[in-house]
């Protein structure tokens, strides 16, 4: 959609909810009746609603469809000869994942706002990276996990980009080392996914006994909470041991799915997610009601970026809580919140891919 041309001009967090409110919907209107043109099955989906949407709608009172929607149907709003890359979600043996079918353009607007969001915490810059992962390899087919979705998407901040972890999922100290030799008194971005650093990466360095000295290396992570929060490892803990081992002192958690890749929401210095321009967040309660801030309740992520398929409005398998908008005392604008957790017995899907 062109609109995101200009909105991504402007800084991602600087426009104020009652500025946003004038684009936000208008825009959100038209990428739903797109997608009612373009996908014959959203348009059944959405007629069931049985309510019609106009300018005056409410925020809350738009459409959303559940996110495992996308596991058991192959929604799309292209033609099968435009498909450029898919994603798909993670998922245990036995279990269905999604399946994300993206334009050029569409791949081309996740990049550029994933780069705008990112920029506003490294700058407009490229820094050496090391990746706690496995190498990867380029889809041969144009498929792409969430792992390697976020490892690739991430990428384009980074320069020297090093795996630090072998086939296996080890540390593999050679290539550690040498980009250690080259980078630890540079500013650096570590990037990978939250269970893996603490599983494959921390663990070891505790095990071994090793203390770094990364004081100027920036910590961007997410996914995997469900597997650290199972052994009591919760944010705190694990910035704590991060800062211990590598004494670094940004470490950033971010939130996203890939099911809405690109639309991803940043930690702020006070532990706190926030909304940007692209994005919105309605926290319902078990009535499917809109919750009050500091009420917990199920998380609906909204975006303006899906174009290529029908996920704008999506209810997650979350839990979450919104504190406020436009009043963080980290001095961003837009709604921030935190997540909670799964909901009980939703199916486990995690962000980082099983190995």
């Amino acid at each position: 959609m062109n609109f995101l041309n200009d909105l991504v001009k402007e800084k991602p967090y600087n426009l104020k909810s009652h500025v946003k409110k004038k684009y936000f919907l208008p825009n959100l209107l038209k990428l739903l009746e797109h997608h009612k043109k373009k996908s014959k099955e959203f348009k059944k989906i959405i007629n069931h609603f049985n309510h019609k949407y106009n300018k005056n709608t409410h925020i809350k009172d738009f459409p959303y469809i559940p996110v495992r929607i996308f596991k058991k149907f192959n929604l799309k709003s292209i033609f099968d000869n435009q498909v450029h890359r898919i994603l798909h979600s993670s998922g245990t043996t036995g279990n269905q994942v999604s399946n994300i079918s993206l334009d050029k353009k569409n791949s081309k607007d996740q990049i550029d706002i994933l780069t705008k969001l990112t920029s506003h915490i490294i700058g407009n810059k490229r820094l050496p990276m090391l990746v706690i992962d496995k190498p990867i390899s380029k889809s041969s087919n144009n498929k792409y996990s969430a792992r390697m979705a976020g490892i690739t998407g991430f990428s384009i901040f980074g320069k020297d980009m090093t795996f630090a972890l072998d086939e296996k999922m080890k540390i593999n100290f050679n290539k550690f080392n040498n980009f250690l030799s080259k980078y630890k008194n540079h500013e650096m971005i570590i990037f990978g996914f939250t269970s893996i650093i603490w599983s494959n990466f921390i663990k070891e360095l505790v095990k071994r006994k090793i203390v770094l000295n990364l004081s100027k290396s920036i910590v961007i992570h997410g996914g995997g909470w469900k597997k650290l929060i199972n052994i009591n490892v919760n944010n705190k803990i694990y910035k704590k041991f991060i800062n211990k081992h590598l004494n670094s002192k940004k470490i950033i958690n971010y939130y996203g799915m890939i099911e809405q890749t690109g639309s991803i929401f940043f930690e702020c210095e006070n532990g706190f997610f926030h909304t940007s321009n692209f994005n919105d967040i309605i926290v319902r309660n078990k009535d499917l009601e809109m919750c009050k801030f500091n009420e917990k309740g199920f998380i609906q992520l909204i975006s303006l970026i899906p174009s290529s398929y029908p996920g704008n409005s999506i209810l997650t398998e979350d839990l979450g809580q919104i504190f406020g908008e436009d009043d963080c005392k980290c001095g961003l604008y837009g709604k921030y919140f935190k997540v909670l957790g799964r909901i009980d017995n939703a199916e486990l899907r995690g962000c980082s891919d099983l190995y």
